[in-house]
């Protein structure tokens, strides 16, 4: 697991006020690990396609809302560990490229950005919502696949 449960519970509090049991840690943290690999993946393209030998954060499809959610993080100031993101992503397919030094550093940030944003759709969909069940999860992940 990247982050420890205690803190993706504040960071589900914190953006959404809503709350997360030790049922939704697995699920999040998956989650927040395939959307940042599938950011890396699209970055690793632009990289290639830039002549760069790795890739670099001007590489990373970082959207506008996703911008706000990792300076919210920010705001939250919650530490999260590089290495154990580094080490959870690469359990998943490995990319053609390294990250270059500053993309390094800002990868907790933009899994906190993810982890953010992932509370705020949750009530977005359902602004009634506290827990959210296996419907929710669903619908999320509906949406992201269409957005990501």
């Amino acid at each position: 697991m990247v982050i420890a449960v205690k803190q993706f519970e504040r960071l589900f509090r914190e953006a959404a006020s809503l709350d997360i049991d030790k049922n939704d840690i697995k699920r999040v943290d998956d989650f927040v690990n395939q959307r940042l690999h599938d950011l890396l993946l699209l970055a690793t393209a632009k990289a290639k396609a830039n002549d760069r030998p790795a890739i670099a954060w001007i590489d990373m499809p970082i959207t506008k809302g996703l911008q706000e959610n990792i300076n919210a993080f920010k705001k939250i100031d919650e530490e999260l560990s590089l290495s154990d993101i580094l080490d959870s992503l690469s359990k998943l397919p490995l990319l053609d490229l390294p990250y270059d030094e500053k993309l390094e550093k800002k990868i907790p940030e933009i899994f906190g950005g993810i982890t953010i944003s992932l509370a705020k759709v949750f009530k977005q969909v359902n602004p009634k919502l506290k827990n959210p069940a296996t419907v929710e999860w669903e619908q999320v992940e509906g949406i992201y696949k269409i957005l990501l």
